[in-house]
């Protein structure tokens, strides 16, 4: 299923707030319900309704494992872990590295976070202690103090707000997680052997089955599993989450990167997995104007719709995370005809929305961060764009959306990243690709 929205109904304008720069409000994600999904073509229902049950299942034996934890230690607070920015799961080393007393304790840690469910929590740093009765799996993973008083002072429905800050990103694929820990333990079993190594498969084994069970039934994945609710629901293609799974997927199997113990099954499942994957993708591109195009952050779970984040992040053609999409389709041996035009249709526009002569830097003044005439500067592109016009737009934490980066706080301009020279890299690369693969 293909994309076509106006603007007008994409981001839900309102008449009174269509002044200056505001151009817009930026709506809530809709998170997968089983309301939701009766309202589905009645064929398509039985496959979401068993998502969602065993979703459900996952996420109440996760909270039972706990609270039976705290019981037998005697324990009535939880302790939270403590938040940091690297995970200390560094894999580009020598492989023989993977079996040092070092890596080991490393990996005893990671195994002693890994959920119920199978997956990992984000932002979290390995080298420091393993976890403890009564420790959350998950640090907060909350906006910071002064962000979340801003949203609160900005907004009476704040989409930043997590429904249990206590269980927050308990299993995720956002920023990395799950599969760095996957892509650690495997290289880790490897280099330790049959016997010493048991421990690390068994876990990569169950993060294998905690990823087959979080693919949508139409091949997406979400950002969070068991779902949270909210846009953690979406089909996530913000911070590559999507593409990172599928690239794990591939890995697993083509039987590389450390994971040659996993069955001929369990490589034949990931193998289609990988497919129905793929073709998520191809069915969220979005088409505007009769046009390929390129694709959201998120999409909705059910409908394929563009979907909101952040209060900041509205649905529009992402010229952030699409050129990694474009990069994954790129690599994918033997293409067919629909990703080829696929790929085609996103060079285009890259090419078409490319900016020139301007650089996102801090203003000689002080102001802030700002869009600034630079000669011989970029190209650059907007990180998000209005579909249908190709207009840039950004995003504040009152949801308001704009048309100028200007016009949104100074918090904002200097606290995101508003335009990026990434899809330079996917049109280097398309360069030598489409040699091999021209257009039809």
């Amino acid at each position: 299923m293909k994309i076509r929205l106006g603007f007008l109904a994409l981001l839900l304008a309102s008449p009174a707030l269509l002044s200056a720069a505001i151009v817009g409000t930026n709506p809530p994600a809709l998170p997968v319900t089983a309301a939701r999904i009766a309202a589905l073509p009645a064929a398509e229902q039985k496959p979401w309704r068993d998502y969602l049950a065993r979703s459900e299942q996952l996420h109440a034996a996760d909270l039972a494992f706990f609270a039976a934890e705290m019981k037998a230690h005697n324990l009535t607070t939880p302790t939270m872990p403590s938040e940091g920015r690297g995970s200390g799961l560094g894999l580009n080393r020598p492989e023989a590295s993977f079996a040092t007393d070092e890596a080991r304790k490393i990996a005893d840690n990671v195994l002693s976070f890994q959920t119920p469910a199978g997956g990992w929590s984000k932002n979290m740093n390995y080298t420091n202690h393993a976890r403890q009765p009564g420790e959350r799996f998950a640090p907060g993973n909350a906006a910071p103090p002064a962000a979340a008083a801003a949203n609160a002072r900005a907004t009476t429905v704040d989409n930043d707000k997590p429904a249990d800050p206590s269980w927050h990103y308990v299993g995720t694929f956002d920023n990395d997680a799950t599969i760095t820990q996957l892509r650690f333990l495997a290289h880790v079993a490897t280099a330790l052997g049959e016997k010493m190594g048991a421990p690390y498969r068994d876990s990569v084994r169950r993060g294998l089955d905690y990823a087959f069970a979080a693919q949508f039934p139409n091949g997406g994945f979400p950002q969070v599993y068991p779902l949270e609710g909210g846009y953690h629901d979406t089909i996530t293609f913000n911070d590559n989450a999507l593409v990172n799974v599928l690239s794990f997927l591939n890995e697993v199997a083509e039987a590389q990167n450390g994971f040659t113990f996993l069955t001929a099954d369990q490589r034949t499942r990931a193998a289609a997995a990988v497919q129905r994957g793929v073709a998520c993708i191809l069915a969220c591109q979005i088409v505007a104007n009769g046009r390929l195009t390129v694709w959201c952050q998120q999409h909705d779970a059910l409908t394929l719709v563009p979907a909101s984040a952040r209060n900041y992040e509205m649905p529009a053609q992402s010229g952030s995370e699409s050129d990694d999409v474009m990069i994954f389709l790129m690599n994918l041996p033997a293409p067919s005809p629909t990703i080829v035009a696929s790929v085609h249709a996103a060079a285009a526009w890259f090419e078409k929305t490319a900016l020139r002569d301007f650089a996102y830097r801090p203003a000689p003044d002080g102001s802030g961060r700002t869009l600034l005439k630079v000669p011989g500067a970029g190209p650059i592109w907007a990180r998000y764009y209005e579909i249908g016009t190709d207009r840039p737009l950004f995003g504040d934490r009152d949801k308001s959306i704009h048309d100028d980066v200007n016009e949104i706080s100074k918090e904002r301009r200097n606290g995101y990243s508003w335009y990026n020279n990434g899809p330079e890299r996917a049109l280097a690369h398309y360069a030598k690709w489409a040699k091999a693969h021209p257009k039809a």
